[in-house]
């Protein structure tokens, strides 16, 4: 028998299988419908039920990823908590003592004859002096003054450095200087000094 009398004959096999009554059909055809009916089952619970599973162990891998890294995080900031708190410690009484340096409503008048007085005694004629309005920003005001002064380079730099020793904070800048005529010494400089009031609460107008 030669392979196209077997073909022939499985067909006419295939031709005679009752569908009603599957247990009579050649045993081949059984075990290959019992195979693929297998096999179909097996796609069937993967797709349902094993693929959806692989979805859900992914989201709870990547919770637990993220809860590790929430873990670690909290328990460095655990560990330095007291390293945090002396920096806060710190700061707060840096920020204290910059407070202190800033001047009260009543000592503004003594701080500007200071620096009027500062700028005299490092040897400058002065041509201006004019305190200007106040100008608040939040928990502080700024309390600029116009200079307008002569005097060589040294005399200058002397009351820069004068100005910045003064126990309460000034800052100068706006600064301009040029000689009077070409080639003297002499300089005329202008300059905005600033010095700063703390206002307690945002209250103290």
């Amino acid at each position: 028998m030669n392979l196209s009398s077997l073909r022939e004959i499985d067909l006419n096999e295939l031709r005679q299988i009752d569908l009603n009554n599957i247990g009579t059909a050649p045993r081949w055809v059984r075990n290959t419908l019992l195979l693929v009916l297998f096999v179909a089952i097996l796609a069937a619970g993967y797709h349902f039920d094993t693929s959806d599973q692989r979805v859900t162990l992914e989201r709870a891998k990547a919770q637990e990823t993220a809860l590790r890294n929430e873990l670690v995080f909290k328990a460095r900031r655990a560990a330095n908590l007291k390293t945090y708190e002396q920096q806060l410690a710190e700061m707060k009484r840096s920020f204290g003592k910059m407070l202190q340096q800033l001047p009260n409503k009543t000592e503004i008048p003594g701080l500007l004859v200071d620096i009027s007085q500062t700028a005299l005694s490092s040897g400058l004629e002065i041509d201006l002096f004019r305190p200007e309005p106040e100008q608040k920003k939040g928990f502080y005001a700024i309390k600029p003054i116009q200079i307008q002064a002569k005097g060589t380079y040294p005399e200058f730099a002397h009351f820069v450095s004068q100005i910045a020793a003064l126990p309460r904070i000034v800052t100068l800048g706006d600064i301009s200087m040029q000689p009077i005529k070409k080639g003297s010494p002499i300089l005329s400089m202008s300059v905005v000094a600033r010095t700063y009031r703390y206002l307690p609460d945002h209250g103290d107008q």
